[in-house]
């Protein structure tokens, strides 16, 4: 599989390449030259295949040839350590458990496919590769943990100082070894534009390989295909058909979710479900996309002003307004419409939920006043535990910590700050 830049003006590019550049030397984000659907064999016999199995079918043609098919099965392996339950709401509404993972955050996935791949391409390399990433929450604690004493990577996360929760910032700034919190003072668009300038410094990089593990890299992006798919495992019995609302902010997760129906997978329709940053949900109604400063939510995760992935979703529609409009539904929630939310999951179902699960679940409710045929399932992308302050304070009761959290709370914070680009690449280079 070859990759071509969106930005259309850089020479085509492997799978192995594009991994370990991240952005296309015109700055472009990646995409793949061809999709070829799944054959029907396939979603007949989902029933009896392994999630192995099927994330092995579904990525094969995306990672050929520069990964032989047993290195892609033992990384698929690896990656899918844990599981992705189906949770039923109500007869309506059902919940995709992505925080089963060692950091508790859908992100789990992508890092640690990524991660792999990256080792495996350096396997026999003594140069080292930095790995440049974002985070407006759960990204960072997801590559930290992914790339964790990976040989000849690098990783420094870059988050917004004082917006990422208490737990979500332990376990981006505890790992130590190869891993380096710098903590910006700003938002994530200020993270997220560092790091896009840090791309285009050609005095970083003509001394050091950047790449970047945000949803930018396709080695991210393309493995959360999975897990609508290990949905649809689930439910495409008992419910014909099936509408996912996604939690979105950079919209890397729903644009995944897209190439999977792009390989066949009977997706009926998809809802962008955004907090206050709702630049997709007001292009959906003007036609007019405009990126605005982000804005500070208890769902931080998606405080994204400017959706690095919406442009991959574009592409998908071949920039076709009336075709997403018609497969891509969006809707904006308050913080206080998120809190009545959590409050209504927790008194009408017992479920507890994330802030950002429950924008998800908004956005099903809104979805179904008018179409009463589908059955909903939002993706529920982070442990409730990981926004302890604001679950605990609307459901007034206690939550216990799971294992995989406990386990940070009582390390050392290490961070260093940084206010300017200038003190980015200042670092980066010391690093040299």
């Amino acid at each position: 599989m070859n990759y071509y830049s969106l930005n259309k003006t850089a020479p085509n590019s492997s799978f192995k390449d594009a991994v370990i550049k991240g952005l296309a030397p015109d700055k472009g984000l990646y995409f793949p030259e061809s999709i070829t659907a799944l054959p029907r064999s396939f979603f007949d016999k989902i029933d009896v295949l392994s999630y192995e199995d099927i994330a092995f079918e579904c990525i094969k043609q995306f990672v050929s040839p520069d990964i032989p098919e047993s290195i892609l099965k033992k990384i698929i392996e690896d990656t899918l350590s844990f599981d992705f339950p189906i949770v039923e709401i109500n007869k309506d509404i059902s919940t995709l458990e992505l925080f089963h993972g060692p950091t508790m955050a859908f992100k789990d996935v992508g890092a640690r496919f990524m991660a792999r791949c990256l080792e495996y391409f350096n396997e026999e390399k003594t140069n080292e590769v930095t790995v440049l990433v974002a985070t407006s929450g759960d990204t960072g604690g997801a590559v930290a943990n992914g790339f964790l004493g990976v040989k000849g990577v690098n990783v420094v996360i870059l988050y917004p100082s004082g917006k990422v929760s208490d737990i979500q910032e332990k376990q981006l700034t505890t790992l130590k070894k190869n891993i380096t919190a710098l903590e910006v003072d700003g938002v994530f668009d200020d993270c997220q534009d560092m790091v896009k300038r840090a791309f285009l410094d050609e005095k970083l990089t003509s001394k050091m390989q950047l790449t970047s593990a945000n949803s930018i890299n396709v080695a991210r992006w393309l493995p959360q295909m999975f897990y609508f798919f290990f949905a649809y495992k689930q439910l495409h019995k008992t419910h014909k058909n099936i509408v996912f609302s996604v939690p979105s902010g950079n919209f890397g997760n729903i644009c995944a979710g897209m190439m999977a129906q792009q390989l066949g997978l009977p997706i009926h329709h998809f809802i962008a479900s955004n907090n206050e940053n709702n630049v997709v949900t007001e292009y959906l109604t003007t036609q007019l996309y405009q990126p605005k400063p982000s804005i500070q939510t208890i769902s931080n995760a998606m405080d994204v002003g400017n959706p690095s992935n919406f442009i991959r979703i574009q592409e998908i529609y071949k920039n076709d307004f009336e075709a997403l409009k018609k497969n891509l539904s969006s809707y904006s929630f308050s913080d206080e419409e998120t809190r009545e939310a959590l409050k209504e999951l927790y008194n009408e179902s017992s479920y507890i939920a994330d802030p950002h699960g429950a924008v998800g679940y908004l956005g099903c409710k809104e979805y179904l006043r008018s179409n009463q045929d589908a059955h909903c399932v939002f993706l529920e992308t982070a442990h409730p535990t990981k926004f302890l302050d604001v679950v605990e304070d609307v459901i007034r009761e206690n939550i216990d910590l799971p294992p995989q959290i406990a386990a940070v709370m009582d390390k050392k914070k290490r961070s260093i700050h940084i206010s300017s680009y200038n003190e980015l690449r200042d670092f980066l280079l010391s690093r040299i």
